[in-house]
């Protein structure tokens, strides 16, 4: 799939693989694996960004990927997550749907909607809730089928 097809039709909390198309290289080509180790690999879309259009500025619509959670003893010190354009060359995949009965805990800003969490019930998600404090919370059962809500459109300069 393009990076396309997936900001236009991939519910948020699914699980994408990204890839450049190319083998993986021997591990004893470290230099090599790291760059491929780039642009390959597995995330949850969390955020959708419209495209922006001013005179003289331009940026296409976008989608965030969160890629994990690094630290220890339940303390999370580093979150990666990384912006593809509709317009990046990769391929990408949908390996997984959120299921039905899971539920999103979301966060809104200037008319997105951030997943927070991805819950697999009501009770997981108020207990998620209860230890992570984010303003303006919100759960989202996921229903089936699971409708695709793009981003408000696209904002411009007077």
């Amino acid at each position: 799939m393009s990076a396309q097809s997936i900001y236009d039709t991939a519910p948020l909390g699914s699980l994408i693989r990204y890839s450049n198309r190319e083998p993986r290289p021997p591990e004893r080509f470290t230099r090599k694996l790291r760059t491929w180790n780039n642009e390959n690999g597995l995330g949850r879309l969390v955020e959708r960004y419209p495209g922006d259009d001013r005179t003289g500025y331009h940026s296409p619509a976008h989608f965030m990927l969160h890629l994990g959670n690094w630290g220890s003893q339940d303390v999370i010190v580093l979150t990666v997550r990384r912006a593809y354009s509709v317009e990046s060359a990769l391929q990408f995949e949908i390996v997984d749907l959120p299921k039905p009965g899971s539920v999103r805990i979301l966060t809104s800003y200037d008319g997105r909607d951030e997943l927070r969490h991805l819950a697999p019930d009501m009770a997981a998600a108020e207990d998620w809730m209860a230890r992570n404090r984010y303003s303006g919370m919100r759960t989202e059962v996921v229903t089936d089928p699971d409708p695709v809500i793009p981003p408000s459109g696209v904002r411009r300069a007077a």
